[in-house]
């Protein structure tokens, strides 16, 4: 091999080291999107999910957590990704915006459990909370947080007084899933990887600037859901 030569195959082999982590993050980003797709289609089937189909059609905003991992023994945590999507005038959707939910709680506390989550907005105030920087969940003052499951579908009237409602269909060892103290912030990296270039979800979720068409299935989903 001639020094030319050694030196492309060092090239290709520095450009393939870097390409690696990006396609590597992109397909983790992806695979995110078609879960909460997935999770979606289990809405509309799952009874855990009572008649949460109802209030998607009041939302303002929505975000789906397609696994939250709750588990410890003492000291508990949890926490998951998600994508948030808003609603966009004539009933469109807007493409998504990667997010983090996270908390830590203490006790005592043996076992785990896996949640599918749907966090639904019902206002303009929570839609706008999913726009800072991080926000806590049950701790900002006037924001009405609501939990419910399969056996809480009576309180899922047209007039129930929520900003959000968390619809989950979990399983595991633990009885049940509070989302108190829980706190959502943007996930920079998944936007920037899935979208091209740094974008805070308020430019994402405004419908202009970035674009992604492998979203285009979880949209649609979603405006069937909704429409």
């Amino acid at each position: 091999m001639t020094g030319f030569h050694k030196m492309m195959a060092g090239a290709l082999l520095a450009l393939t080291m870097v390409a690696a982590p990006a396609a590597r993050a992109a397909s983790d980003e992806q695979n995110l999107v078609d879960r909460a797709r997935i999770t979606l289609d289990d809405v509309k089937r799952d009874k855990e999910f009572g008649n949460a189909g109802q209030l998607l059609k009041r939302a303002k905003a929505v975000m789906i957590v397609p696994s939250l991992f709750k588990g410890g023994f003492f000291v508990g945590g949890e926490g998951g990704t998600g994508v948030l999507l808003t609603r966009q005038p004539g009933g469109e959707w807007s493409y998504p915006a990667f997010y983090t939910l996270a908390s830590a709680s203490f006790g005592l506390q043996i076992g785990a459990e896996e949640s599918e989550l749907v966090l639904i907005a019902l206002s303009d105030k929570a839609k706008q909370a999913f726009m800072r920087d991080e926000f806590k969940l049950g701790a900002d003052a006037g924001l009405a947080v609501v939990t419910l499951g399969a056996n809480a579908e009576a309180a899922t009237t047209a007039n129930l007084n929520a900003d959000i409602v968390v619809w989950a269909s979990s399983s595991g060892a633990y009885g049940g899933l509070t989302l108190n103290g829980s706190i959502i912030k943007p996930r920079d990296t998944y936007n920037e990887e899935y979208y091209g270039r740094a974008a805070s979800p308020a430019v994402i979720t405004a419908g202009t600037g970035v674009a992604n068409r492998a979203a285009d299935p979880l949209r649609g989903t979603l405006k069937a859901l909704t429409y």
